[in-house]
């Protein structure tokens, strides 16, 4: 998998409502009404995770939830990732 360029990224960021980069990963904090909330999304984000084999960095603390994306094997931020984001919007939709 071939690590993004960082133009490639910033035109994907267009299409990615809330992510950012943040030390060269791909960034998204997202707060929900309850920790039941947040557990909820987690738990349907990693069915879709498991699948695609591809796993984010993720930190929740009662609400709140800060997610980073980053390809280890190819230092950076690849199609997988913005894959994943993209999904993850997605759920929040629902």
């Amino acid at each position: 998998m071939m690590r993004l360029s960082q133009e490639e990224i910033a035109e994907e960021l267009k299409n990615l409502p809330g992510w950012s980069v943040v030390n060269d990963k791909l960034h998204r904090e997202i707060q929900f009404d309850s920790f039941n909330q947040a557990f909820g999304f987690m738990t349907m984000a990693a069915m879709e995770i498991e699948k695609m084999n591809h796993h984010p960095e993720w930190f929740n603390v009662y609400n709140k939830l800060v997610i980073e994306l980053t390809t280890h094997d190819a230092g950076g931020i690849t199609r997988n990732d913005i894959n994943l984001a993209r999904i993850l919007n997605s759920l929040l939709r629902h």
